[in-house]
Parts: structure tokens; C-alpha cells; sequence
């Protein structure tokens, strides 16, 4: 079964802590982003979420917030899946949106990646 409490590195070498787990499936950590929208020095930024409660078996969905509001006015949400090999290496699959602020209603088309 996946454990989603610990440490998580992903392509871009961004890394990902989950330092709170609770047993109703909220967690919160931070993560550190290599990647920033100004281009700028790593940032850490605080997330939080939710792990669907599964019996013994099985492999958790999950979904969390991370809010950028150090060097940028943007937030991610995640979504995705824990998953476990059969040498036992643990991997989250997620899939993202970006929002960012925009000025204006008619700003809206370029707020979302």
C-alpha cells in the first residue's frame, strides 16, 4: 500500500514533503519548486489535501493545493494516484492546473495551463 507521508522528487527536481497525514485523509507539507514563473531561485510554498480512505489493499487517489503567493500570484492543483511496483518503489502519477491572477474577465483565456 502506498504511504504518502514522506519525501517526493519529481521530473523537474522539484520536492515534494508530506509531513502531516491524518487519519480522515487530510494532509498538509510544502513543496519546493525548481520551476517558478518568474524564473526565479527555488521557492517553498505550503500544500495541502486529501488522500481517499482505502481498506488494506489498494492504490490511494489524491488531490492537493499548492500556493504559490511567495513569488507568484498562482495556484496549483493536483490530482492523481499512488502506485506500487512490484520491487516496491512507491510513485505518484498526478496530472495539473495552473491558475494564475489576471486583470480582467477578458484576461481569462490565458489564466490556466
Amino acid at each position: 500500500q502506498c504511504q504518502l507521508n514522506g519525501v517526493w522528487r519529481n521530473d523537474q527536481d522539484s520536492l515534494m514533503e508530506i509531513s502531516v497525514l491524518r487519519d480522515n485523509g487530510d494532509f498538509q507539507g510544502q513543496y519546493l519548486t525548481r520551476v517558478t514563473l518568474a524564473g526565479g531561485c527555488a521557492q517553498i510554498s505550503p500544500l495541502r489535501g486529501v488522500q481517499q480512505q482505502l481498506g488494506e489493499e489498494g492504490w490511494p487517489t489524491f488531490a492537493f493545493t499548492v500556493r504559490w503567493d511567495k513569488f507568484s500570484n498562482a495556484t496549483t492543483a493536483f490530482v492523481g494516484q499512488c502506485f506500487v511496483d512490484a520491487g516496491g518503489k512507491e510513485t505518484l502519477s498526478t496530472t495539473w492546473l495552473l491558475r494564475e491572477a489576471v486583470g480582467s474577465l477578458e484576461e481569462d483565456w490565458k489564466a490556466t495551463r
